[in-house]
């Protein structure tokens, strides 16, 4: 196999995309794409025999038949700046390596998340894990943003007072907040990258890891963009139904009535509800 260059992948190397208020995303580098993935699926014909058109269907046949081997071909690697609650949800895509920045070794910065005020909401009142659609008042969410910032900073200053004193860094970061902004390397193949972003994209996830998944999508459609489009189509704004939810549909097109009525199958509901027509 020839090595593979992609020229628009090429032109983003190192560069910095802003994310949350001190957060960045950096594609630090790469290792094939969609030409890649095609000669992965093709070994015994080398390069140059498909056109650009065949190219794309065989991408597209690949994934909607989820042949994963040859998307695990392209691996990318980032560097992300992020705070930690953040990072605490990314590493349980365990598939994924990184290399995080130690507490024990370095002296943390003094960089703390504060949220916009129109991102400060309350409990949902139907979501355990999530946050309300509406955001709290101006005035309610300015006083609760200075609460976050004051215990930031009285967490940060006992911090360097402790380290002044020193105490073991180890030791002197035990109570610095989650909001606190941390780094790391982290590689992952675009099987398991496009897995990430279908449970990162989705609106029930978290604000602040969304924005994250959307920054790694737009670099994904420079990596591999015929792959990108596949999986945006297929996955991330596909819809599948169990054989349960297919036999409910089915009667329902038939102009029966629905069994699947009253029963707590909401997702059901909602695969409906966000544009599939019967």
């Amino acid at each position: 196999m020839a090595h593979c260059v992609v020229p628009e992948a090429e032109a983003i190397l190192d560069k910095e995309y802003p994310v949350l208020d001190k957060g960045f995303v950096r594609l630090v580098d790469y290792f094939g794409g969609d030409q890649r993935i095609v000669q992965s699926a093709r070994v015994s014909y080398g390069e140059g025999t498909k056109t650009v058109s065949q190219d794309a269907a065989l991408i597209d046949y690949l994934l909607r038949h989820q042949h994963t081997s040859p998307f695990e071909q392209v691996v990318m690697t980032f560097h992300l700046k992020m705070p930690i609650f953040v990072a605490r949800q990314w590493v349980r895509h365990r598939t994924g390596r990184m290399n995080e920045v130690s507490g024990r070794y370095s002296i943390m910065k003094d960089e703390f998340y504060v949220p916009e005020a129109d991102k400060v909401s309350p409990q949902s009142t139907d979501n355990k894990q999530g946050r309300a659609t509406e955001a709290f008042e101006a005035a309610k969410a300015n006083e609760i943003i200075n609460t976050l910032k004051d215990g930031q900073e009285a967490a940060y200053k006992n911090y360097s007072k402790l380290i002044d004193d020193g105490l073991a860094r180890e030791i002197a970061r035990i109570n610095l907040p989650l909001s606190l902004y941390t780094e790391f390397y982290w590689e992952m193949d675009l099987h398991n990258l496009f897995h990430f972003l279908k449970l990162r994209l989705d609106s029930h996830a978290q604000y602040e890891i969304r924005v994250y998944a959307e920054v790694i999508l737009d670099i994904c459609k420079k990596v591999a963009p015929m792959a990108t489009e596949s999986f945006m189509n297929h996955q991330n704004e596909g819809v599948r139904f169990s054989g349960e939810e297919m036999e409910a549909l089915r009667k329902v097109l038939a102009g029966e009535p629905n069994p699947l009525e009253g029963k707590k199958l909401d997702r059901f509901n909602e695969k409906i509800k966000s544009g599939i027509q019967l």
